[in-house]
């Protein structure tokens, strides 16, 4: 089976946290479920660079390396792929964010998470937020 090595952004601005949408995907039990945004590491690429140039690409957003702080990391079996991903929490100013791949976003507290339809490896990282409850 095909195994993904994967980021996600836990992108913070205040005390809530960014939920990207995904659009229409190739995937069903994907498609349309709210994600960390992120995605593949290329080789040769750290966790820290791929997912600064994943949110480029996915929002036209310039975080920094060293504000970026790893979180947690989990692995999870789709029906066609088993992706291992590594999340960071990465502070986010006043920056516009451009959607180029998703379809919306949303901005919610970590007690909020629980109320919108997440891809099923964001599970484990949405309820990690939710017994936190403080991000900062």
């Amino acid at each position: 089976m095909l195994r993904l090595n994967v980021v996600g952004a836990i992108l913070v601005r205040g005390n809530k946290i960014l939920c990207a949408q995904r659009g229409a995907g190739k995937f069903d039990y994907v498609s349309y479920k709210y994600e960390f945004p992120g995605g593949k590491i290329e080789p040769g690429e750290s966790p820290e660079e791929a997912l600064h140039r994943e949110l480029q690409e996915e929002m036209k957003i310039n975080i920094s390396i060293d504000d970026m702080h790893y979180f947690d990391e989990i692995e999870h079996e789709y029906p066609d792929f088993i992706i291992h991903m590594k999340t960071f929490i990465c502070p986010l100013g006043n920056e516009k964010i451009v959607l180029t791949e998703h379809k919306n976003i949303k901005w919610l507290l970590p007690g909020e998470l629980g109320g919108v339809d997440w891809a099923p490896a964001d599970f484990p990282i949405v309820n990690e937020l939710i017994e936190r409850g403080n991000i900062n």
